[in-house]
């Protein structure tokens, strides 16, 4: 079983620029609609070199942080093809760094924490431009509607409206620079602000510095969908594109900024200079356009999530949840649970900050703690590729700096909304840290023997027609990395707890690697006609589809003539009946009453709390719930008791 993965948008070419365009750039190619009007709101006092400066600002984080930390730099740091946070983390996990998942559940919290916000801010940011026509224009209503539309049809899959996104965005980009260029012919002075003399001065003479990066920092929150996507677009189509998305971002930018010098007089405080550029009969169009971009923003963003909870569960970091595949495009899923949690906590945050200007407030603060836990995790990638350290540290040094700069602006949000977003991505690193050291404990206290010297009483047993046949085939689903080696709870089960007879024992273990896409498995007879082992090996993006892979693996076993399926029963083998199945899944139950250390219990019972979120082992391995038997056994940890009971003498009445 060989992965063969092909994917025609990651091949440089229009029909891949194009793809491009409509699955990468929504985040941040909505960040016009509501980034001027927020550095406005940073200061009650405006001219032209605050104006000027700002854009500067902006100009610059858009080269400094997009284009040389993720288009040059970060992009090369793929995971054969794969990017995004959690992808980088799997190429340097392998290090003795074993603390460095704390740092990628931290940045994959908090990039969750951003999807949240970011379909609740850009849709919202979309609707108020019909203000300009209505005054009255229920927002809240309409956002939330459109919002529970594209949650809703999230089931049945995006492939429709999907191949619609890459024209729509192309559209969309074509747009901000055409309005953006007509405002620049007003006012040309504005070409100023590509002086990064103007960006130093703005933050060296307003004391308002703070409010004023804060706000800058929103042109650049979707610069981690460029790492994230690198696998479903190829790095050459998001460089050469973001030549196109970075010169239509930059021109409309200066088009607000020079809109806005040619009209101090008329700003209110309602005045999004964004729609300000659209002549009145151009509104209706230019909403509607803003409302497609902010969908397709928001679908990356929802997709992104659903990315980032699968790779997570793979890499222990997550209970498993139920996952769908509602259609036939290669990696689109649909994860139920995963879907309705965004769905409500974008509700709730449209309800509790009405308008995009509060949102702001609560917008960039996540997402920046995820740029500089990927510039730590790009460190030590840099280090195992032999990078000289000379080289590394002033890399770091610099994007650390800006990032701990736009981390301090926004902290400044933090009562103002930013607590929102801070909430949300602490009870989600909550329960990624929880469930990864608990998963952590229960193997430090797994139990491994040595397989091979229980062949001969494996052999008996299969052989023992005193014993009741337990099933023709018997499946044990396995942790041991090694074929030398097999659970503790398995020889139990199998010798003690029942006796099970099978005319074939089988240890499936399954074993999930680093890499994205590996889809393979190997085969052994350890016990020639009685006992096998299957090692499928899964890439952190391949699902664990266990019960349709193994019947693949038997199948081919079948045909190569390497095992022989038929039932040993004589009536059945007389007429060529296959031989049944059945899986047994053994569960360690965990007592707080066993010698755990304060650490452990307390890790374990928030684990016995969270484990409810996710689903049986029997469904997130796909098995067939009427072959499969569960079996309980103690988590035991072995130690000395302080006091021996004593033997008694027999009490006369």
């Amino acid at each position: 079983m060989k992965s063969n993965k092909t994917e025609h948008s990651n091949k440089l070419g229009f029909l891949g620029l194009i793809v491009t365009l409509g699955i990468v750039y929504g985040d941040i190619g909505t960040s016009p609609l509501y980034v001027m009007k927020a550095i406005i709101g940073a200061n009650a006092n405006l001219d032209a070199n605050y104006i000027i400066g700002a854009v500067s600002c902006i100009i610059w984080t858009l080269t400094l942080q997009t284009t040389v930390k993720y288009v040059l730099i970060t992009l090369r740091a793929d995971n054969k093809g794969e990017g995004g946070i959690l992808a980088l983390y799997a190429l340097v996990r392998k290090s003795k760094k074993k603390w460095l998942y704390v740092i990628a559940i931290i940045g994959a919290s908090t990039l969750i924490a951003d999807g949240i916000i970011t379909p609740s801010i850009t849709v919202v940011s979309a609707i108020e431009g019909l203000k300009g026509l209505n005054s009255e224009t229920p927002v809240v209503p309409i956002s939330i509607l459109i919002i529970s539309l594209l949650f809703i049809i999230q089931q049945f899959g995006t492939k429709v409206i999907g191949k619609s996104f890459g024209p729509m965005m192309v559209i969309w980009f074509s747009m901000l620079g055409i309005l953006g260029l007509k405002e620049i012919f007003v006012f040309t002075p504005i070409l100023k602000a590509f002086n990064p003399y103007y960006a130093i001065h703005l933050l060296a003479n307003y004391p308002s510095w703070f409010l004023i990066l804060g706000a800058v920092f929103l042109c650049t929150t979707g610069a981690e969908a460029l790492y994230s996507d690198l696998g479903h677009c190829g790095i050459n189509n998001i460089r050469v594109s973001w030549i196109f998305v970075k010169s239509t971002l930059i021109l409309n930018y200066l088009g607000q900024g020079a809109w806005i010098l040619t009209h101090m007089n008329q700003l209110t405080e309602s005045t999004n200079p964004f729609y300000a550029l659209m002549p009145e009969s151009f509104l209706i169009f230019g909403v509607i356009m803003a409302t497609v971009a902010a969908i397709i923003a928001s679908q990356a963003l929802i997709s992104g999530s659903f990315t980032i909870f699968s790779e997570g569960m793979s890499l222990n970091f997550w209970p498993r949840q139920r996952i769908k595949y509602p259609t036939e495009v290669k990696g689109q899923l649909y994860i139920p649970f995963v879907n309705w949690f965004l769905y409500i906590f974008c509700v709730i945050v449209v309800l509790f900050f009405q308008t995009s200007s509060n949102m702001e407030a609560a917008y960039g603060l996540s997402i920046t703690i995820t740029m500089l836990m990927t510039t730590l995790l790009l460190g030590f990638y840099l280090k195992t590729k032999k990078i000289k350290t000379i080289f590394i540290i002033p890399f770091v040094s610099v994007f650390l700096i800006i990032e701990l700069s736009f981390l301090t602006a926004n902290m400044f949000k933090f009562m103002h909304g930013g607590w929102v977003t801070v909430m949300l991505a602490g009870l989600i690193f909550c329960v990624m840290f929880v469930w990864y050291n608990a998963r952590e404990i229960k193997n430090k206290y797994m139990q491994f023997l040595e397989i091979a010297s229980f062949y001969n009483i494996i052999s008996d047993v299969s052989k023992d027609e005193t014993i009741s046949k337990y099933s023709t085939n018997l499946v044990y689903l396995s942790k041991a990395n090694y074929k030398t080696d097999i659970e503790g709870k398995i020889i139990y089960s199998i010798i003690n707890k029942q006796p099970k007879r099978a005319d074939n024992y089988w240890i499936l273990h399954i074993d999930h690697l680093d890499d994205p896409t590996t889809f393979e498995y190997t085969f052994e007879k350890l016990i020639p006609g009685t006992l096998y082992r299957v090692n499928i090996r899964l890439g952190f993006q391949v699902q664990p589809l266990i019960n349709l892979y193994f019947r693949q693996i038997i199948d081919e076993l079948v045909e190569n003539k390497e095992f022989d399926l038929t039932s040993n029963y004589p009536s059945l083998k007389k007429n060529n009946i296959p031989g049944d199945f059945r899986f047994i899944i053994i569960h360690r139950v965990y007592n707080q009453n066993q010698g755990f250390n304060f650490k452990e219990r307390f890790t374990m019972n928030i684990y016995n709390i969270i484990k409810h979120l996710g689903i049986t082992d029997t469904k997130a391995y796909g098995l067939d719930t009427s072959n499969v038997h569960i079996e309980s056994v103690p988590l035991v940890v072995r130690r000395e008791s302080k006091s021996k009971i004593k033997r008694a003498e027999t009490l006369m009445e």
